[in-house]
């Protein structure tokens, strides 16, 4: 199993797939896929159909390459059932975004599941640790978001990279320098800069807005004078 993770291409499903084996008495799980909105069930009923005589469960997440807060509910699905069944749980391997994750929420790479408060904490102690921990999962929110929306983007902005470069005999990463710089200039998202871009080489689109032309002109100049 490879400790790479890539991201799907844009369009793919997005979808929790738990495989894995039972050697003896150890169950080891190998989730592929992504840790969203309902991956906690899934596990949930993975857990269910162990074998009885189950002593231990390992989770191999190097196949999973993108998480959201949702992906803290399967850890606490995986920490309720090693306290339950009395058998140890661990959950490595992490890799990408996940981990990033993870080191936002405050949690350890290695293992997440070997970070609970030490019994005996104060209650001060662990009110605190709590508000840290919540304003680490508003940036882990905020962080996903901006992830999602730059997969949801791409297809349209590698369109517009493709019309500057034939437009203006530029080289990709130029490309790319332009589409951010004619959005910094006016004021624009860049997808909304790249659809315009996009939509003004087909035969019959209409031309960009007054304002993101401008912005286009002032950024080939720069570069010129480069």
């Amino acid at each position: 199993m490879s400790s790479a993770a890539s991201l799907p291409p844009p369009g793919r499903p997005n979808s929790l797939v738990i495989g894995g084996r039972t050697d003896a008495d150890r169950a080891l799980l190998v989730p592929r896929g992504e840790l969203v909105r309902g991956c906690a069930q899934a596990l949930t009923e993975k857990l269910a159909r162990l074998p009885a005589g189950t002593a231990r469960v390992d989770v191999d997440m190097s196949g999973v390459y993108f998480m959201d807060t949702a992906g803290l509910e399967f850890l606490e699905v995986l920490r309720d059932h090693g306290r339950r069944r009395s058998v140890p749980v661990t959950a490595t391997r992490w890799n990408g975004q996940p981990r990033r994750i993870l080191e936002l929420a405050g949690l350890d790479t290695t293992d997440p599941l070997r970070s609970p408060a030490p019994e005996g904490t104060p209650s001060r102690t662990v009110s605190a640790v709590a508000l840290e921990r919540e304003e680490r999962l508003h940036l882990l929110q905020e962080e996903v978001e901006q992830l999602r929306q730059a997969i949801a983007s791409r297809p349209v902005i590698d369109q517009a990279r493709g019309v500057l470069m034939a437009t203006y005999g530029c080289t990709s990463d130029e490309a790319w320098h332009i589409l951010r710089e004619v959005s910094q200039l006016s004021n624009t998202k860049l997808r909304t800069v790249a659809e315009a871009l996009t939509a003004g080489a087909e035969a019959e689109g209409a031309a960009p807005p007054e304002e993101v032309r401008a912005a286009l002109s002032r950024a080939l100049a720069r570069r010129s004078a480069r």
